[in-house]
C-alpha cells in the first residue's frame, strides 16, 4: 500500500468572487485554477501521490452554495452541496473550493482531517490570497493535507523539516506566508503512513479516466493517454528501463512498463497478489494476467462487522470508541460508560456536543446520539499521549447510590483551518447494529449490507461495489461454483497454499489503531 502510486481524482470550483477577482475573464480564472493545481500535483509527487485535475467549475453568474467569510459556515455549505450536487453529477476523490471572500481572522483555508475519499468531508476551501497562484497553492496542499489525515507541525512534534523556516519551512506549518513552502515535513511523511494503514484513501489506487483530465493529452505528463503504450514523465525525470520517454512507446520486447502486475516489462501470472489488505476492513486484490495494473482497490461493504464485532466497516476503515480512547489516553484507555456520553454531550458547549450545525453554533447532543459528539473515557494515562496541544476534560457525574464516575474528554488545539476531531469518528459503532453517521446514531442496515451478503451462499463477503469476494476454491460472482476465489472486481485468488493462507487472514486480521490526532 506503502510503495503504490495514488492517485486523487480532484475537481477545482471556483466561486463567483474569484471570478470577479480574476476580472470576470473566464480563461484566465482556468488558466489560474489548472496552474495552481498543477503546483499542487508536483508538491505530492514526493510522496508518491499525483493530483489529476479532473474537473474545473467556474460560478460565474451567482454561487450554487452560499459562501460568506465565515470560513465554518462556508466549508459546512459547500462540503453539502459537493456531496448532494457535484458528486452524483461527476465521480471524484476531492474537491476543493477557491474562493475570492477573504475568510475572517487569520484562516486562509479549512478542511476537515482524515477524511479523503469520503462523500460527506472529502474537500476543503482555499482562499485566493496572493497575487502569486502559489500562494493558493500551497495553501490547497496544506487543506489536503487535513484531508489525508496530517496534522499541523508544531514544535513539540519535533518535525524534521529540509528547508529552514526563513525560506518558507514545510507545507503544513500552522501558519505560512513569504516565501511559501513548497516540501513535507517528516510528520506529515508519517501521518500520511499512519492514514494509509488504517485505510484512509481507499478510492486513491485506480489511475483517473485519461480522457477527463483537464489541460488535453501531453507526452511526459506521467499518464498513458490515447495513441500512447507508456509515459514515464519528462525525459530527464524518467527512471523507466521499459518506456522510450521522447515517443512514449514500449522499448523492444517490452509488454508494459507501468502497474503492480508489470515486473521486469512483463505480465505477472494470473493470481499473483498485488495489494494486501491493509486492515481487517480492506479486501486483497490480484493480477488477472491480462493487464499490467492491479484491478481497482475494494474493500468491505460499508455496514460489515469487523474487530471482533467492536465495529463495523464504513470507507474501509474500522472504527471503535475503544480504539480511539486509546489513541487519547494510551494503553489501557476504555469508553465511559454511556451516561457520560449522555450528560457530557446534552451541554451544547465546547466541550461536550455533536458538532456544529450550520451556522456555527455547537449542537447539543439527543439521547440516542449521545456517543456520536465528543468522545468519553476512563484509565490510561494521567494526560492525553497526543501532545502539548491537548488539554484533559474531567467531568464527575453523581449516581443515585452515592458514588460518582468520572467521564474523561480531551479539548485539543489544532488551529484555525480544522473543525474538530475531537468527535466521534463518523462510521463508529454506537450500539448493537448501529453506527454513527452525520453526528446521529442509525441502523447499519441503511446500507443494505445483510441483503447483500446473502447472496455470497455462505463462502464469501460483500464489497463495496456489492459484490462477492468468495473464498479460496469457490467462483465469483455467488460464490456456489468451485473456481478460484476473489471477485469480478478484485481478480482470481491464486491457488497455492501461501495466498490460500493470506486470503483466510483478511477476515481474522485486527484493525489498526484509530488515530485521529498527532501521533
Amino acid at each position: 500500500v506503502q510503495t503504490t502510486t495514488k492517485y486523487v481524482e480532484l475537481i477545482i470550483v471556483a466561486d463567483n468572487r474569484e471570478f470577479q477577482k480574476q476580472g470576470k475573464d473566464m480563461e484566465k480564472v482556468k488558466q489560474r485554477m489548472a496552474e495552481i493545481a498543477n503546483y499542487v500535483d508536483k508538491f505530492y509527487r514526493a510522496l508518491n501521490i499525483r493530483v489529476a485535475l479532473v474537473g474545473l467549475e467556474v460560478w460565474n453568474d451567482v454561487d450554487k452554495c452560499p459562501i460568506s467569510q465565515d470560513p465554518f459556515t462556508t466549508l459546512h455549505e459547500f462540503l453539502d452541496w459537493r456531496k448532494v450536487k457535484l458528486l452524483t453529477q461527476k465521480p471524484h476523490d476531492n474537491a476543493q473550493l477557491i474562493s475570492g471572500v477573504y475568510f475572517q481572522g487569520t484562516t486562509i483555508g479549512m478542511a476537515p482531517i482524515m477524511s479523503m475519499c469520503t462523500a460527506e468531508q472529502s474537500g476543503g476551501i482555499v482562499m485566493d490570497h496572493s497575487d502569486n497562484p502559489l500562494g493558493a497553492a500551497v495553501t490547497m496542499a496544506h487543506e489536503l493535507g487535513h484531508n489525508f489525515g496530517m496534522n499541523h507541525d508544531t514544535p513539540e512534534r519535533g518535525c524534521g523539516c529540509r528547508v529552514t523556516a526563513d525560506r518558507g519551512g514545510c507545507i503544513m506549518t500552522p501558519s505560512t506566508g513569504y516565501p511559501f513552502p513548497t516540501v513535507f515535513s517528516s510528520c506529515s511523511k508519517k501521518d500520511l503512513t499512519a492514514s494509509f494503514e488504517k485505510g484512509v484513501g481507499m478510492c486513491l489506487f485506480n489511475m483517473p479516466e485519461v480522457k477527463v483530465l483537464y489541460g488535453g493529452q501531453k507526452c511526459g505528463n506521467g499518464y498513458v493517454e490515447e495513441g500512447e503504450e507508456c509515459d514515464c514523465g519528462e525525459l530527464e525525470e524518467c527512471l523507466n528501463p521499459c518506456c522510450n520517454a521522447t515517443t512514449c512507446t514500449l522499448k523492444g520486447d517490452a509488454v508494459c512498463a507501468h502497474g503492480q502486475c508489470c515486473q521486469d516489462c512483463q505480465l505477472k501470472p494470473s493470481g499473483t497478489q498485488c495489494r494486501e489488505s491493509s486492515n481487517s476492513c480492506d479486501l486483497p486484490e490480484f493480477c488477472t494476467g491480462t493487464s499490467a495494473h492491479c484491478p481497482p482497490n475494494v474493500y468491505l461493504h460499508d455496514g460489515h462487522a469487523c474487530h471482533n464485532v467492536d465495529g463495523y466497516c464504513y470507507n474501509g476503515m474500522c472504527q471503535t470508541h475503544e480504539q480511539q480512547c486509546i489513541t487519547l489516553w494510551g494503553q489501557g484507555a476504555k469508553p465511559a460508560p454511556g451516561i457520560c456520553f449522555e450528560r457530557v454531550n446534552s451541554a451544547g458547549d465546547p466541550y461536550g456536543n455533536c458538532g456544529k450545525d450550520s451556522k456555527g453554533s455547537f449542537a447539543k447532543c439527543e439521547a440516542r446520539d449521545a456517543k456520536c459528539g465528543k468522545i468519553q473515557c476512563q484509565g490510561g494515562a494521567n494526560r492525553p499521549v497526543i501532545g502539548t496541544n491537548a488539554v484533559s476534560i474531567e467531568t464527575n457525574i453523581p449516581l443515585q447510590d452515592g458514588g460518582r464516575i468520572l467521564c474523561r474528554g480531551t479539548h485539543v488545539y489544532l488551529g484555525d483551518d480544522m473543525p474538530d476531531p475531537g468527535l466521534v469518528m463518523t462510521g463508529t459503532k454506537c450500539g448493537d447494529g448501529t453506527m454513527c453517521l452525520n453526528r446521529q446514531c442509525q441502523n447499519v442496515s441503511v446500507f443494505g449490507v445483510h441483503d447483500c451478503s446473502a447472496k455470497c451462499s455462505g463462502r464469501g463477503v460483500c464489497n463495496n461495489n456489492k459484490n462477492c469476494h468468495c473464498e479460496a476454491h469457490w467462483a465469483p460472482p455467488f460464490c456456489d461454483k468451485t473456481g478460484f476465489g476473489g471477485s469480478v472486481d478484485s481478480g482470481p485468488i491464486r491457488l497455492a497454499g501461501i495466498k490460500m493462507h493470506k486470503q483466510k487472514h483478511y477476515l481474522s486480521s485486527n484493525v489498526f489503531l484509530i488515530c485521529w490526532f498527532p501521533c
